[in-house]
């Protein structure tokens, strides 16, 4: 019976505490909720757009990248013919 007791009153005092906390929450005010719609204004302005300057963007950098490459093809081809010309 003194185990029963001891495992009532463990179960109200949780119930007790779980009550307190969840009645504890504080609403949302309107400071509050004005911030987040701020943030949430910020993010969308702060994405990059698949627009015509992203796109021209990336077309620079592509062309960047090929010219990159025929240029280190065009040394690796003179590097060739020296090494050619040295035996």
């Amino acid at each position: 019976m003194m185990k029963l007791g001891k495992y009532a009153s463990a179960a109200l005092l949780m119930t007790a505490c779980l009550l307190a906390v969840t009645g504890c929450q504080k609403k949302e005010g309107p400071m509050e909720h004005a911030g987040k719609e701020i943030d949430q204004a910020v993010d969308k302005l702060s994405e990059p757009k698949a627009g015509p300057a992203e796109q021209l963007g990336q077309a620079v950098d592509n062309a960047a990248a090929t010219t990159g490459q025929k240029i280190e093809d065009a040394g690796d081809r003179l590097q060739d013919a020296a090494k050619g010309d040295a035996k």
